[in-house]
């Protein structure tokens, strides 16, 4: 089978093969570090960490890169109002990152570059870039001049004139166009900077991500990835100065976007003031839970976020740990994945139709007795773990749910269990009205009540 991916430069999807065939490079943006993040960006997060995954299943090394941007306007401001060094603020937000995503259960990335320790590679990008006659330095800045790639817009597949009017370009009189996009600008005394040949400043944002990609991976690598929002500017901008400085050398041989996370039919986004941390949520939840949610749909997908997409992702979970258990709980070792799931993934990592098979294999072990449902357990836990799910013993899991629904439920055992022997006594005396009124009480509280040939049984819902 042949991995397929798609990709935004050609609009389609296409074999993926990389540069050198048993070494794939892969490049994602990170974060800005100046605040814990939501929940979407948490989603571009598992989506490339599942990519990785992927990736690694199938090639010998496979080398991935994932930056922190840790000088910035925004990171500036945050700092002043919190009366601390920016140092100081941003080693406290790339922590809480990377504490976020682990919760959500991605692996770390082979690389984690920062953006100052690398001042040096932008500088000699921008020197390349001006004598090639792509930049020009005026009044303490350096520009690109986007004129000078007839090439420019390719990415987004837009015109000039269509970015200009479709984005907040900055109007200054020292740019030579409008689209014209800043590499370094001047630094006043108060603000942090470096010496360059234009004086003292600091990097615009798109250099940053152009220069460590060279210097950590080579001037063409196989995959550069981002939420979708990044297309442009900051993709487009990247594609253009690194293009211009390597000779007209593509940046990226396929560039993938994820979809954007919406709530209440917008998108959740710190401007509007709709977010979620990742934080904040795996306070309350399991943080397998909230990587199925975030997987449900497929990638390049819009995905509507709710507590209802949430508890159907821990019922899920729940249901496929039950039947783990009931099969004994075998590990996954020297299992292969199923053929149907790797299919799945392997087309454009079509994650709907991999858990569709996680499901079909689910009811296949529900049915299956003895060596058998052993054999079957060790195929879904196999293809869960391709898809960064079910890594955990059975029982761990089982357990933890337990513990976070009984903390959530307003309803103690005791209590629980007097009302189900009260449940229980209606309905021997034919009270119905009451059994059921009972029953509600219980839901209410976040109790299910099951009944069996051996009499009720009840469990946090």
């Amino acid at each position: 089978m042949t991995l397929h991916l798609h990709d935004t430069l050609s609009g389609g999807k296409r074999p993926f093969e990389p540069l050198v065939p048993d070494h794939v490079t892969l490049y994602v943006c990170g974060p800005t570090v100046y605040n814990r993040i939501h929940i979407g960006n948490g989603r571009a997060a598992v989506v490339f960490d599942l990519l990785y995954r992927v990736l690694r299943a199938r090639y010998p090394k496979v080398t991935y890169a994932r930056n922190f941007t840790d000088i910035d306007d925004k990171i500036m401001a945050a700092a002043t109002r919190e009366g601390v060094p920016i140092d100081e603020l941003t080693e406290r937000y790339a922590q809480a990152y990377d504490d976020d995503v682990a919760a959500l259960g991605t692996l770390p990335p082979d690389l984690k570059p920062r953006a100052t320790g690398h001042l040096p590679e932008m500088i000699a990008m921008i020197e390349r870039l001006v004598a090639k006659g792509h930049a020009y330095a005026a009044e303490g800045h350096v520009l690109f001049a986007v004129e000078s790639d007839p090439a420019y817009g390719r990415l987004s597949k837009r015109s000039i004139e269509d970015m200009i009017a479709g984005a907040r370009v900055e109007v200054a009189p020292y740019k030579r166009h409008p689209a014209d996009f800043v590499l370094w600008k001047p630094s006043t005394p108060e603000q942090p900077g470096w010496d360059s040949p234009w004086g003292r400043g600091r990097p615009g944002w798109h250099i940053e991500c152009s220069a460590m990609i060279e210097k950590l991976l080579g001037r063409v690598i196989d995959i550069h990835g981002g939420g979708r929002d990044l297309t442009f500017p900051h993709h487009e901008n990247e594609l253009a100065q690194s293009s211009c400085a390597h000779g007209g050398a593509e940046l990226a041989r396929y560039w993938l976007h994820n979809g954007m996370l919406t709530m209440a039919g917008e998108k959740m986004s710190k401007s509007l003031g709709n977010i979620v941390t990742v934080q904040d949520l795996a306070a309350r939840h399991d943080g397998e839970v909230l990587r199925y949610a975030l997987l449900a749909a497929h990638y390049r997908s819009p995905l509507v976020w709710s507590e209802d997409l949430i508890e159907q992702a821990r019922k899920s979970l729940l249901r496929f740990y039950q039947l783990l258990e009931a099969a004994g709980d075998p590990g996954a070792d020297d299992v292969p994945v199923p053929g149907a799931l790797q299919a799945a993934l392997d087309d454009d990592l079509n994650t709907p139709e991999a858990f569709a098979v996680l499901h079909r294999l689910a009811d296949e072990l529900k049915q299956a007795r003895g060596d058998d449902a052993r054999d079957r357990a060790g195929a879904l836990r196999a293809g869960a773990n391709l898809l960064g799910l079910l890594e955990r013993p059975a029982a761990v899991f089982l357990a933890e749910d337990a513990a976070r629904r009984a903390a959530a439920s307003a309803l103690a055992p005791d209590a629980i269990d007097t009302l189900v022997k009260e449940r229980e006594a209606a309905r021997k005396a034919r009270d119905f009205a009451r059994a059921d009124a009972i029953r509600e009480e219980l839901l209410a509280g976040g109790v299910e009540v099951k009944d069996g040939a051996d009499g009720p049984s009840w469990s946090y819902r």
